[in-house]
């Protein structure tokens, strides 16, 4: 069992990385928040549901604060010290999440909106005649 444990601790702690960029997707129903290095690979992630909040729960503001705090403290146990917020989404959460976000001693550089907007879409489907 040490060896096992060794063997994860020299993993966990070989990623030592300075920057990282979180992207976070906020809906009506769930907030998840994933967390890369610059070159895309993931280092953490959370969503409401894997902490612990089910059904209409998971859509509330605490329960994106409770997201991001828990991806927040596996950042520091990495060593983290700036990160880039990419949001997305329209949920009830996402604002909460950024002011959770502000009250760590992480440098937050850059916070974006990469919330996809409809340019006039698709054609409607013709109306139906009875």
């Amino acid at each position: 069992m040490a060896k096992d444990k060794k063997l994860f601790l020299s993993k966990f702690l070989r990623r030592k990385i300075s920057r990282a960029i979180i992207f976070m997707k906020s809906n009506f129903n769930n907030t998840i928040v994933s967390v890369t290095d610059l070159n895309g690979n993931v280092l953490a992630w959370s969503s409401s549901g894997s902490c612990g909040f089910k059904g209409s729960r998971k859509s509330t503001p605490f329960a994106a604060q409770t997201s991001v705090e828990t991806v927040v403290k596996k950042l520091i146990e990495q060593g983290v010290k700036q990160i880039e917020l990419n949001v997305k989404g329209v949920g009830s959460g996402r604002d909460t999440a950024i002011r959770c976000l502000q009250n760590f001693p992480i440098f937050l550089t850059v916070i974006r909106d990469i919330t996809p907007i409809s340019h006039n879409g698709c054609r409607v489907k013709k109306k139906r005649r009875v």
